[in-house]
């Protein structure tokens, strides 16, 4: 059985999150991408390509050069996942708050 990458693999790397980051602004070839890394282009294509099964991004032929783009609609389901936590803890620091807040009252 073959275990299928997904988003959150994708992103739990930190050279995949600078790619990411790197593809923010504009459409960058792989080599661009490498130059940027003290690893070889060889690693880069790697984490590009896992990026890429996770579709986080695209790859386009563009004569010889592989140019990735950015393609963020995946991080959506980081983003739900990440908000369920998010009310839990601000209803937690609420109430620690509020604890707070009585505990100088009756100083």
């Amino acid at each position: 059985m073959e275990a299928r990458r997904d988003v959150f693999q994708a992103i739990a790397d930190p050279t995949r999150r600078q790619i990411i980051d790197m593809l923010v602004d504009k459409p960058l070839n792989v080599n661009a991408l490498a130059d940027n890394f003290s690893m070889s282009r060889q690693a880069v294509s790697l984490h590009v390509k896992i990026l890429e099964e996770c579709e986080l991004i695209v790859i386009r032929k563009q004569g010889r050069e592989r140019i990735c783009e950015a393609k963020f609609e995946k991080l959506s389901e980081v983003a739900t996942w990440v908000e369920q936590y998010s009310k839990y803890w601000e209803e937690k620091f609420d109430a620690l708050e509020k604890y707070l807040e009585k505990i100088q009252q009756k100083k």
